[in-house]
C-alpha cells in the first residue's frame, strides 16, 4: 500500500470516528437496558434495602469504611452512617435510575446513575454476583457515550426546538441549523448560522445545585481526590458545553467540542464491545478447563441445587434428562467461545447472539437469576444490527399511537400520515413543510 493510501485510509478513519456518534441505537439499548435492571432490583429489594446494603446488614458500616479506605473505592454511604442518609442515597439511585431509563438529561443523569450504582455496590461488594459486575461497569462506561440521541426525553426536546426553529426561519438555511441540546450536533454547514440555544432554566439549576452539592463534598475526608477531580471535571465540562452552545454555537470551539464528544462517545462503544467479548472469552475457556464442562454434566448440578431451583419440577424434568443436559452444557461452551470469533461474520454473529439471548432468558427462568439475565442481555444488545432496532422502534411506536393516540395530530416516530407524505393527501410534502424546504437545499 502506497503512503498516499495509507494517508487517505487513516483521513477516513479519523473522519468516521469524529464525525459523528457511532451506534446510536445501540448505546441508547445499552442505556435503557441497564437503567431498567438496576431500577427493577432496587424496587424488588425494597423490603431488604437496610440488609443488604444499609445499617442492619452483616457488613457493618466500620468494615466497609476499612474496605473503602484500602481500596480507593467509591461510595458515598461512607460519608455517614446515619439512617436518614442512606435512605437518602437509595431514593436518589432509583430516581436517577428511572431519569435516565427515560433518557431525561442523560449527560447529567448519566453520572448521577454512576454514583448511585458505585455507592451501593461498593458498600457491601459481597452481596453482588456477576450480574452486578457488569452492571458497576457499564454504569461507568455509560457518562462517556452519547447515549440519549434517540429513544429519550432529549431527543424528543430537541425535535421539537428543530422544528421551532425551522418554522420561524425563512428559507430553507434554517432546516440545517441544529442547535446543540444534549444529545445533539452540529454540521459545518448549520454553524454559520446557528442561533443562540434558548434559556435552558432547568439544566442552569440542576447545575448549580450539583456544583453546590460537590463544594460541600469536596469538603467532607470521604471523597478521594482522584474522584473529587473526575466529578470536578465532569461539572466544568458541563458548563463549558452549555456556555459554548449557548453564545458561540457557530464557532469553531463548538466543532471541536463535537469531535471530541464523538470520540469519547466511538471509544466508550468499543470499549463496551469488547468488555462483552472479554466476559464470554474467559467464562468459555475456563469451562473448557473444567472436568464437569468436558463430560457434558455441568448443567446437572445447579439444576439439584435448592438454591438455584424456583420451579423444582421443571429443574427435575430437565436434570433428568441426561441427553439435553449434555447438549446444553456442550452449546454453552461452544457459543461464549466462538462468539467473539463471530463478528467478522453478521449472519453467524446475529445467530449466536440470539442464541446467547435466549440462553440467558432461560437461565433467569429455570435457575432463578434474573437480574443477572437481564444484565447480560443488555449488555448483548450493543451487538443488535440497526435494521432490527430501527424496525423495534417503530412498531413500539405504532403500539404506542394505537393504546394513547397522537397528541394534537402530532406523527410519532417511525408513523406517516395516510397518503404518504406529509400533508395526509398524496405523496408529496406540503409546500410549506420543514421538510420540503430542507429537500430543497440538500438538492438546490
Amino acid at each position: 500500500m502506497s503512503v498516499s493510501r495509507l494517508a487517505g485510509a487513516l483521513a477516513r478513519g479519523i473522519t468516521r470516528v469524529t464525525g459523528g456518534a457511532l451506534g446510536p441505537y445501540q448505546s441508547a439499548v445499552v442505556r435503557i437496558g441497564f437503567s431498567f435492571t438496576w431500577l427493577v432490583f432496587l424496587l424488588r429489594e425494597w423490603p431488604h434495602r437496610r440488609e443488604l446494603y444499609g445499617p442492619d446488614g452483616p457488613w457493618s458500616w466500620d468494615m466497609a469504611r476499612q474496605l473503602t479506605d484500602g481500596n480507593g473505592a467509591f461510595t458515598v454511604l461512607m460519608w455517614s452512617d446515619g439512617r436518614l442518609w442512606f435512605e437518602t442515597v437509595y431514593l436518589l439511585s432509583v430516581a436517577a435510575s428511572a431519569l435516565l431509563l427515560l433518557g431525561w438529561r442523560t449527560r447529567t443523569v448519566s453520572v448521577l446513575f454512576m454514583v448511585g450504582v458505585l455507592s451501593l455496590q461498593n458498600r457491601s461488594v459481597f452481596m453482588g454476583d456477576g450480574g452486578d459486575n457488569v452492571i458497576h461497569l457499564m454504569a461507568i462506561y455509560l457518562v462517556l457515550t452519547r447515549c440519549g440521541r434517540v429513544w429519550s426525553l432529549d431527543a424528543r426536546r430537541e425535535r421539537r426546538r428543530r422544528r421551532e426553529r425551522e418554522s420561524g426561519f425563512a428559507g430553507g438555511e434554517a432546516a440545517e441549523v441544529h442547535e446543540a441540546g444534549e444529545a445533539g450536533e452540529t454540521t459545518p454547514a448549520a454553524r454559520t448560522a446557528a442561533p443562540r440555544a434558548p434559556r435552558d432554566v432547568t439544566g442552569v439549576v440542576l447545575w448549580s445545585l450539583l456544583g453546590l452539592v460537590l463544594a460541600l463534598a469536596s469538603l467532607l475526608p470521604g471523597l478521594a481526590t482522584g474522584w473529587a477531580v473526575v466529578f470536578w471535571g465532569l461539572w466544568l465540562v458541563h458548563a463549558l458545553w452549555w456556555a459554548v452552545n449557548r453564545y458561540v454555537p457557530g464557532g469553531e470551539l463548538r466543532a471541536v467540542l463535537d469531535m471530541t464528544a464523538n470520540l469519547v462517545h466511538n471509544a466508550a462503544l468499543f470499549v463496551i464491545m469488547a468488555e462483552v467479548c472479554l466476559i464470554y472469552a474467559t467464562a468459555g475457556w475456563y469451562k473448557v478447563q473444567g472436568s464437569r464442562w468436558q463430560d457434558g454434566t455441568a448443567l446437572h448440578y445447579p439444576l439439584h441445587l435448592d438454591y438455584f431451583t424456583p420451579w423444582p419440577a421443571l429443574s427435575e424434568a430437565l436434570g433428568s434428562n441426561g441427553v439435553m443436559v449434555m447438549l446444553i452444557t456442550y452449546g454453552t461452551v461452544i457459543v461464549q467461545v466462538a462468539f467473539p470469533f463471530t463478528l467478522f461474520n453478521r449472519r453467524v454473529k446475529n445467530v449466536l447472539l440470539a442464541a446467547m439471548m435466549t440462553e440467558h432468558f432461560a437461565i433467569s427462568v429455570v435457575l432463578g437469576l434474573p437480574f443477572f439475565s437481564l444484565a447480560m442481555i443488555a449488555a448483548d444488545a450493543v451487538f443488535l444490527p440497526t435494521g432490527f432496532l430501527r424496525s423495534t422502534g417503530r412498531i413500539a411506536g405504532r403500539i404506542a399511537g394505537r393504546i394513547t393516540g397522537p397528541a394534537r395530530g402530532r406523527l410519532l416516530p417511525g408513523q406517516r400520515r395516510r397518503g404518504g407524505g406529509t400533508d395526509g393527501s398524496s405523496g408529496k410534502p406540503a409546500a410549506g413543510d420543514p421538510e420540503d424546504r430542507r429537500r430543497r437545499t440538500l438538492v438546490g
